[in-house]
């Protein structure tokens, strides 16, 4: 299986600053994503390059989202997202795998990236643990699926960054999930993760620690771009700050999202979202970047994000073997400060505690690409379609019946 995909984007968010409003356009989310299986679905490795280090070294103005030295924008991600293989063997009843290289750790929920919005959601780093060299054991037993997985703690500090090799296992995670392959629950799952991450945001180490909890149900039946598709997503999710053993500051997230394709194959979509972030010290010369590398003290405060989110897109075009699904997705966000008095006030920084974003733009895709992302190994799960499994990747929007006819599903490893 071999895929491209890319998106053309303009963004409008009033107001963005100091109450100015901000315009800008992006080539985003542009990726390569490859799944390989060899012998007989035994082994198999799974690629997706991400360009965003390319078309996005700004970041992607997105209110409410921070990481990686990125503040209300959205960061690039590294150029090697996922490279991973995995062994095993995956019977009807149980199921053992390997799985090692670079990728998600077991933990939360799919990447954003494979879900039906364009605007990640602000609690990414509350809900998911991503780009980071792991070794990942699971196995499977009928509808239950338990992972434990050792990685780097340190998060990427730019998309070219290479992970502290020497820090490699000094943080761990599992995951439980129950996720029936047949029968009337398919495409019904349900996940409970905890991880210890060792000073994640100070790459040499010695910072500050997080332990993080995840909970989340989700069901998707369909292929996503496909008359008939139904997605919904529940999410909580919880980080600790902790220093010197004791926790310091906590950040809670709850999220509730779903999407349903028409018969005409168009999609629409609607996000709510409530999420604590932190607020750390900005750069002087740049307000949407924060100072690194961080420190203790650069916590400044916690602001609470009320965002509201829908997404709508007209059904997929072929043109010359790429598809293209035109889109428009709209925002109104509130931002408050948790601890009062607080070093940062919202209103006082952007010009207003009310925000609105408005993002219109293209999706364009050739091949196929993972329907899911941020599992491994027998840990995938699948959409399902009138009870029965379906593929592990898809044809995209915009493909006829020969097409996905073609894209049959494997024995996954």
């Amino acid at each position: 299986m071999l895929g491209a995909q890319a998106i053309g984007l303009v963004s409008r968010v009033s107001p963005a600053f100091a109450g100015r409003d901000y315009t800008e356009g992006y080539l985003t989310q542009p990726a390569l994503m490859a799944h390989v299986p060899l012998f007989a679905g035994r082994l198999a490795l799974r690629a997706t390059i991400d360009l965003e280090g390319l078309t996005l070294e700004r970041g992607e103005l997105t209110p409410g989202a921070y990481g990686e030295g990125y503040v209300d924008r959205r960061h690039p991600h590294t150029y090697t997202h996922e490279l991973i293989a995995s062994a095993g063997v995956d019977r009807p009843r149980v199921g053992a795998s390997l799985s090692g290289g670079k990728g998600f750790a077991p933990f939360g929920t799919d990447d954003p990236m494979m879900r039906p919005f364009v605007k990640f959601p602000a609690n990414h780093h509350l809900a998911q643990i991503l780009e980071r060299v792991a070794v990942i054991g699971a196995l499977r037993y009928g509808a239950v699926i338990a992972e434990a997985g050792t990685f780097n703690g340190d998060e990427p500090t730019s998309p070219s960054a290479e992970p502290q090799w020497g820090r490699f296992a000094d943080s761990w995670s599992g995951r439980l999930t129950i996720a029936p392959r047949s029968g009337p629950l398919a495409g019904v799952e349900v996940q409970g993760s905890y991880a210890w991450l060792t000073s994640p945001e100070f790459a040499p180490g010695g910072g500050g620690d997080q332990r993080k909890w995840s909970a989340s149900a989700r069901v998707e039946r369909g292929v996503r771009g496909v008359a008939g598709h139904r997605y919904a997503l529940v999410e909580w999710a919880r980080t600790d700050d902790v220093f010197n053993g004791e926790p310091a500051f906590e950040f809670t997230s709850l999220l509730g999202e779903g999407a349903i394709a028409a018969w005409c194959g168009a999609e629409l979509a609607l996000r709510v979202e409530r999420t604590v972030r932190p607020e750390e010290a900005r750069q002087s010369t740049d307000p949407f970047s924060a100072i690194r590398p961080h420190t203790d003290a650069s916590i400044l405060g916690r602001t609470r994000w009320d965002i509201v989110t829908a997404h709508v897109a007209l059904p997929a075009l072929g043109v010359a073997g790429v598809r293209l699904q035109p889109f428009v997705e709209g925002a109104r966000s509130r931002a408050t400060e948790v601890d009062r008095p607080s070093f940062f006030v919202p209103a006082v920084f952007f010009g207003s505690e009310r925000q609105w974003s408005l993002s219109a733009g293209v999706r364009l895709a050739l091949g196929a690409t993972h329907q899911r992302m941020g599992r491994y190994g027998v840990a995938e799960v699948v959409a399902a379609e009138d009870g029965h499994e379906h593929h592990s990747h898809h044809v995209l929007p915009g493909a006829t019946s020969s097409d996905a006819s073609s894209d049959e599903r494997h024995d996954r490893p």
